[in-house]
């Protein structure tokens, strides 16, 4: 099987598989050039409200597929750097789901993601420093505000992989599922993000991530917009709302 990001939508949830077996999913410089494309033509579609990540097989990623390395290390580092960063602005929520090794690259993406979900057994590491490569500013950064300073110092100075229990008490993922049950929990979570307001998590995306210059475009979005009256009218009813607001078709 060649390396391939493979990629399906099933309602309303667009799922991407990082497929690379014969390298525990490492990511090809192909593969990291197909990534921001593919993302914008979800963020596009109309009909995708959620987006997950996982990796094909028993495990998520991991990392970069080191021979791209040898060449240009700057541009392999180019390419990772220019996927993460698509992944983090994606425009609608996205889950990681993550099993066995997620490393390196494979850790900037899931780190990129809203939300992480990890099944027992997981293993996470920021490795540069086994290779004597600078991490990234902006990825560093991103560490850091999702786990704190220390321990974003610990995985970059030490490169040693963490399990489970302490990337959930760091923050690094949100769930730990029992083998068997990642795939079921991530339907269910998926379904639940579909069914809220698009302009709720859109507006609440760029806040957590720090934007402070559209604070007078998320008012004016909020402004009389349908969604609000719907959603109170479906509380008082008793009935699951039907909001049309749409990232897709909003600026």
């Amino acid at each position: 099987m060649e390396p391939e990001l493979s990629h399906h939508v099933e309602g309303a949830v667009a799922t991407v598989v990082i497929r690379n077996p014969a390298k525990r999913n490492a990511m090809t410089a192909a593969m990291w050039r197909a990534l921001p494309p593919l993302l914008e033509s979800f963020a596009r579609d109309p009909e995708v409200r959620v987006l997950a990540l996982t990796g094909e097989g028993g495990t998520f990623c991991a990392g970069a597929d080191i021979s791209a390395l040898q060449g240009s290390p700057e541009e392999a580092q180019r390419l990772a750097v220019a996927a993460e960063e698509a992944l983090a602005a994606f425009p609608k929520p996205t889950v990681a789901a993550v099993r066995g090794h997620c490393v390196g690259g494979g850790a900037q993406l899931a780190a990129a993601c809203d939300l992480r979900l990890a099944e027992e057994g997981a293993l996470f590491g920021v490795t540069p420093a086994r290779l004597g490569i600078v991490y990234p500013a902006s990825s560093t950064r991103r560490l850091v505000s999702l786990v704190g300073p220390a321990t974003a110092k610990y995985l970059l100075f030490t490169a040693d992989l963490i399990g489970t229990g302490r990337a959930l008490a760091t923050g690094l993922v949100d769930e730990v599922l029992p083998a068997g049950e990642l795939d079921k929990r991530v339907v269910e979570l998926t379904r639940m993000l579909v069914s809220r307001s698009q302009l709720t998590q859109a507006a609440a995306k760029e806040f957590a991530g720090g934007r402070t210059d559209r604070d007078a475009h998320w008012a004016d979005r909020a402004r009389g917009n349908p969604d609000t009256a719907e959603g109170i009218a479906a509380f008082l009813e008793r009935r699951q709302p039907r909001f049309t607001w749409s990232a897709s078709t909003s600026d």
